[in-house]
């Protein structure tokens, strides 16, 4: 069966997306909403965006639109693939009181498993790092595990980083190469179409149901090329690899200090980071009318973030009490220690947090900071500024 072929970008993607809706997938992708692109739920292709770009910049996040049949022309905004595996907010457990005793209820598992439209290399990297320490063998989030179980993965080559993308100096690349079942690859030079490639057996089966034509070597040479000019667009910024060793020894640094007189301690950073998963749970307890005894209890999950003055308490007293010490254990963190707790790097180099942070802070250059790089040549010229 072939593993290669070329779909209309229009025609193919909405035969693609009712296919899996018609599979039983509850299809997930990229749409437009209030001058932002984020994941929701579609219904066919023509939701997903038309003519769309983005720029970003640290602290900076604009889209533009215009008359061009561009389909993944932009870069994804605060949106990641977690919201769905891994809810900002899910029951985990109820507990009731039943015929005098007490009865314990689990959420029931999805109807429908997942497939999701649009993953970039970086956020498939990133699901990766959620499923080496979510689906740990010692101690598995059984919440997690029905949401990724059986998920169906349409990745996409990014065509056109962004001036925060990092990834290919953090092990990444624009092109996704482990984690997908169809990767998308769009394409311009002869005409425009959707060069699809299948990643699995199961991809292969819904690549032969959707209308296209073979691919040919023409097809592939103008894929590489992409792939060439965006490459072109990431330049090395920092050593990835060298990080945990060359950020060792930098807890007494006095540029912690200085980041922390710009760090509003806001959490933006960890909400829109695709691979973090600190969270937090409360239990809520339901009396009886006249407040005597309990009905039921409830238990919920939520995201947290490092940021938060008591994500550290021990004995009821914050351990990290200032700025500067909590944004020293989200970076080394990150950057320094994820290595040897997990086996992979905490981040994925997809630039969310220095987009997204409101006073313009860039993890890549305050890494370069404190390792002796002082990267300038990206998008931490913007640091300084009030």
């Amino acid at each position: 069966m072939d593993r290669s072929r070329v779909i209309d970008p229009q025609k193919g993607l909405d035969a693609l997306v009712r296919e899996l809706a018609a599979a039983g997938y509850r299809v997930v992708g990229p749409i437009v909403r209030d001058g932002a692109i984020v994941y929701d739920d579609v219904t066919s292709g023509s939701d997903l965006p038309t003519g769309c770009a983005s720029d970003q910049a640290p602290g900076r996040w604009r889209l533009r639109i215009d008359d061009e049949p561009t389909r993944f022309g932009w870069t994804p905004g605060a949106d990641s693939w977690k919201r769905f595996l891994a809810p900002a907010h899910q029951e985990v457990l109820r507990i009731r009181r039943h015929d005098g005793s007490w009865v314990s209820e689990a959420p029931p598992p999805p109807d429908r498993p997942l497939a999701l439209v649009g993953a970039r290399d970086c956020e498939l990297r990133a699901v990766a790092v959620l499923d080496r320490v979510l689906l740990d063998a010692d101690r598995p989030d059984a919440q997690y595990a029905g949401r990724r179980r059986d998920t169906f993965v349409v990745a996409t080559t990014c065509g056109v980083p962004s001036a925060t993308c990092w990834c290919t100096s953090i092990g990444g690349g624009p092109q996704p190469h482990h984690g997908f079942d169809l990767r998308l690859t769009e394409l311009h030079e002869g005409g425009h179409r959707l060069l699809v490639e299948s990643g699995s057996e199961l991809g292969t089966e819904v690549l032969g149901r959707i209308p296209g034509r073979l691919a040919t070597d023409v097809d592939h040479v103008a894929a590489e090329a992409v792939v060439a000019r965006a490459v072109e667009h990431l330049p090395p910024r920092l050593p990835g690899s060298d990080l945990p060793a060359l950020l060792a020894g930098s807890a007494s640094h006095a540029r912690w200090e200085q980041v922390a007189q710009r760090c509003l301690s806001c959490g933006n950073c960890t909400m829109v980071c695709p691979t973090c998963f600190c969270s937090t749970f409360d239990d809520t307890t339901v009396l009886t009318d006249d407040g005597s005894a309990p009905v039921e209890t409830v238990r919920r999950q939520h995201w947290a973030s490092c940021f938060e003055l008591d994500h550290s308490n021990l004995g009821g007293v914050p351990v990290r009490a200032t700025i500067a010490a909590r944004y020293r254990q989200w970076l080394t963190h990150k950057l320094e220690t994820w290595p040897a707790q997990f086996e992979v790097t905490g981040c994925v180099g997809c630039g969310r947090c220095t987009t997204w942070c409101p006073a313009a802070i860039d993890i890549v250059h305050e890494a370069g900071v404190l390792i002796g790089a002082d990267d300038r040549s990206g998008a931490g010229r913007r640091e300084e500024q009030p």
